[in-house]
């Protein structure tokens, strides 16, 4: 069965989510672990979209990207064609960086380790499955969608890593708005777990993004998204 996917990206021209307008339908009940504050954005929050903060980001070095081998050699746009997002951690305020020269198995490592746009590296499309009310992020840094790695193993447990080519159980979030902070934040659907920033770890994996948290507890949870323009 074909899933309609529409694309964030092409309903934002910046970073805010508006509240639903007085007629929208209520929001579902708020799951476990969902502090009060924070609204799922789901399909029919997105038609009562009116505003936007004016967060945008232009790249800083284009064609920095070196896609995997086989990726097509260059990274394909959102379903709509639309300009991709950033996603910017607010706990170091950096970038959200695809590690496509990793070596295995931590190839296409999610990262918060940017300090700015350069290019296909801090650019993913969000894309909306109707069927199952959830969004896949798609990196077009290699063109994967980003999975929960739930079998990895120690600190690298659920690190959040582009590597699939379908989307699936491991590649669905759910993405969550605070209205008052106008931040997001992402939970996995896989473990029903928040995704937090490493900022504490050390090494190749530091500032890595993990799906490891039971509640947004602050910062480590909360990002930002700016639309990627030019």
């Amino acid at each position: 069965m074909t899933s309609t996917l529409l694309s964030l990206s092409a309903l934002l021209t910046a970073s805010a989510l508006a509240a639903p307008s007085a007629g929208a339908a209520p929001h579902n009940d708020r799951p476990a672990g969902v502090p009060a504050g924070w609204e799922r954005v789901a399909g029919a929050d997105l038609t009562h979209i009116t505003g936007a903060s004016g967060r945008q980001q232009s790249p800083s070095a284009p064609g920095r990207q070196q896609p995997l081998s086989g990726s097509g050699g260059s990274a394909s746009a959102p379903a709509d064609e639309s300009g991709p997002l950033a996603i910017k951690s607010m706990r170091n305020g950096r970038f959200t960086a695809t590690e496509v020269n990793y070596a295995a198995p931590n190839t296409g490592a999610l990262r918060a380790r940017s300090t700015a746009v350069t290019g296909a590296w801090e650019s993913f499309a969000f894309e909306w499955d109707e069927a199952d009310q959830t969004f896949a992020i798609k990196s077009l840094a290699n063109n994967r969608y980003v999975a929960v790695e739930k079998n990895f193993t120690g600190q690298a447990q659920n690190t959040l890593r582009a590597r699939s080519t379908t989307a699936g159980g491991w590649e669905r979030f759910e993405i969550y708005h605070n209205e008052d902070l106008n931040l997001y934040a992402l939970r996995s659907t896989l473990n029903n777990l928040f995704v937090a920033m490493e900022n504490s770890y050390t090494g190749p994996l530091q500032y890595t993004l993990r799906a490891r948290s039971a509640d947004v507890t602050g910062s480590w949870e909360q990002f930002d998204l700016y639309t990627i323009v030019g």
